[in-house]
């Protein structure tokens, strides 16, 4: 399973990657503003930064709804970097603009996918990820995790190449769920990242062998 890293943070993104574990990295004009990069060319060039520092797929949204301004914005997008992949929302023109990005030779990634139905759509457009929200499934009173589950099943049964790239992480567990439910990619904020180094029984070892060690 990949690793993402979602935030336009980039010295989180360095933080994540220097760990050796980011296959990419997932961002949207929410967490561009949330770090103070306005404007039309300053977003471009942040994409463009983001991936001279990561190897992988790095995730472009765009902000149009209408299939011919999708086209246009995504293909603006796609020529700043090899490794961008264009980020679309799961709307009706959003399928259609897909299906052109597929066979442009684009990759794209489904965003805002809550059900199977939707999930399926894309990847008969030709994305190349799908990103159910577990986080605001749970938010709704339903079950995230399971979703993941259903998508993942329906992909292997019917032999879709689209992966499943798990979004709206908000703990370490949805991570290892994801993994156990076979899902293709998790984006997660740093924080759940670096959740899984942690366990109280790994710092009192811890603290014991360098008791121990202090005595030989």
């Amino acid at each position: 399973m990949k690793f993402f890293i979602d935030t336009a943070n980039l010295a989180q993104i360095k933080e994540a990657n220097d760990l050796g574990i980011l296959d990419g990295v997932t961002t949207n004009p929410s967490l561009m503003a949330k770090e103070g990069v306005k404007g039309q060319d300053a977003i471009m060039q942040h994409y463009k930064t983001i991936c001279e520092m990561v190897d992988g797929d790095i995730s472009a949204e765009v902000v149009s709804t209408k299939f011919e301004d999708i086209v246009e914005e995504g293909k603006k997008l796609a020529a700043i970097h090899k490794n961008i992949v264009v980020k679309i929302p799961m709307i009706k023109d959003g399928i259609k603009a897909i299906k052109w990005f597929t066979d442009n030779g684009i990759p794209t990634n489904c965003t805002l996918v809550f059900s199977a139905g939707q999930a399926i759509l894309a990847a008969k457009a030709g994305a190349k990820y799908v990103s159910p929200f577990v986080g605001r499934i749970d938010d709704s009173g339903w079950d995230g995790m399971e979703l993941i589950g259903q998508i993942a099943q329906i992909f292997d049964i019917q032999g879709y190449k689209t992966e499943v790239l798990v979004a709206s992480i908000r703990n370490p567990n949805h991570i290892i769920r994801s993994a156990e439910l076979g899902a293709h990619v998790i984006t997660s904020p740093l924080d759940s990242i670096l959740g899984l180094l942690k366990h109280p029984l790994t710092d009192i070892g811890l603290a014991k062998f360098l008791e121990d060690a202090k005595k030989m």
